[in-house]
């Protein structure tokens, strides 16, 4: 697509793509005020966030003599306030919690222990995530694998059906994000980067886990520890998922084959603005506020809502997303790259 054609159908009043690049570049220069991290901000929300953890968690262990459906209805809010934490990691990965890298990394590997996901190698994807966002040629790091409509259809019949699957809400939300943060990163291999550059990450935490799961369960004792600790990372884990997916994953979102991408283009007609009720904005660490965090990775999950109430345009501008709306985007499964937007296997045809 040429940079003079007009732009995808968002809330952007029919700028061209050039002026959309403008535009991506000079709010930018306005997150760029935000990314400073406040030392007593972080530490609040850190503190807060694991005495919360800690409490429900304890919660759900005095529950299992009470009622175990009690238990599972605790693993709700607790497996959000999983999240929560796993965004605090996120932030320290792109070395936005704390000013000091050294502070940031090692919390980062802390806080592993509890999302049981490997730092360094979720740290170095991630970055690749945010560096290719949007781009068909880059595909397939840190991301939801999405075919386009051309590839789909030179499939061989078991391929599609092994896609269909994937695609699968049942599968990819339940089924196959739990596999992958319990399984999949806790092998070093088949992984979208070298042997080399995460083993010492994946199976660092891999011992790291044998001894502080293995200690809990001595503790409270392994069947109720595994009564309560499944639960949460399974809501912990389809919440995560859920999230990671709608941020990229809508009619009119942003790709482009490497020669036509744009970084701020992807940032800002890429990610959504997934406007979510206070509580469970909180709960995810405002990360739903995700075309912001495209444009600057550095600003804090704290000071997300700063940076969009600064800026009439990035409230205006973004692909805007409620949640009842999301649900639809489930169906859209491919890339139409005639009509520059996903599509569901019926549409395709």
């Amino acid at each position: 697509m040429s940079t003079s054609e007009s732009a995808p159908s968002l809330a952007t009043q029919s700028l061209t793509l050039e002026e959309l690049e403008a535009l991506g570049q000079k709010l930018a220069a306005h997150c760029r005020n935000y990314r400073d991290a406040n030392l007593r901000r972080s530490l609040t929300q850190l503190f807060i966030t694991l005495g919360l953890f800690f409490g429900t968690f304890a919660l759900m262990l005095w529950s299992l003599d009470v009622s175990y459906l009690l238990t599972l209805a605790l693993a709700i809010p607790t497996g959000g306030l999983l999240v929560r934490l796993f965004v605090i990691q996120h932030d320290c990965g792109h070395g936005a919690f704390f000013e000091s890298s050294t502070a940031n990394d090692w919390l980062g590997r802390i806080l592993s222990l509890f999302t049981i996901t490997p730092y360094s190698f979720w740290k170095r994807a991630h970055a690749i995530h945010h560096a290719s966002c949007g781009n068909l040629d880059k595909r397939g790091v840190g991301d939801i694998t999405t075919l386009t409509v051309t590839e789909y259809r030179s499939l061989s019949l078991l391929s599609r059906l092994k896609y269909r699957i994937y695609r699968n809400p049942l599968f990819l939300f339940v089924i196959g994000v739990p596999i992958h943060f319990a399984i999949i990163q806790r092998l070093p291999f088949g992984q979208p980067l070298t042997f080399g550059k995460i083993w010492r990450s994946v199976l660092g935490l891999d011992i790291g886990l044998i001894f502080f799961l293995g200690g809990l369960m001595y503790l409270f004792g392994a069947v109720p520890f595994l009564l309560t600790y499944f639960p949460v990372m399974l809501v912990g884990s389809v919440i995560g998922g859920w999230m990671f997916f709608i941020h990229h994953q809508y009619e009119e979102v942003y790709w482009e084959r490497d020669s036509e991408w744009r970084f701020h283009l992807a940032g800002l007609l890429g990610s959504s603005y997934y406007v979510l009720p206070k509580a469970l904005q909180w709960l995810s660490g405002s990360i739903g506020i995700h075309h912001i965090h495209h444009l600057n990775a550095r600003i804090p999950n704290y000071r997300l809502q700063e940076c969009l109430d600064a800026s009439p345009e990035l409230r205006s501008t973004p692909k805007k997303l409620h949640f009842f709306e999301s649900l639809k985007c489930i169906r859209l499964v491919l890339w139409d790259e005639d009509n520059k937007k996903l599509v569901s296997f019926a549409e395709a045809g």
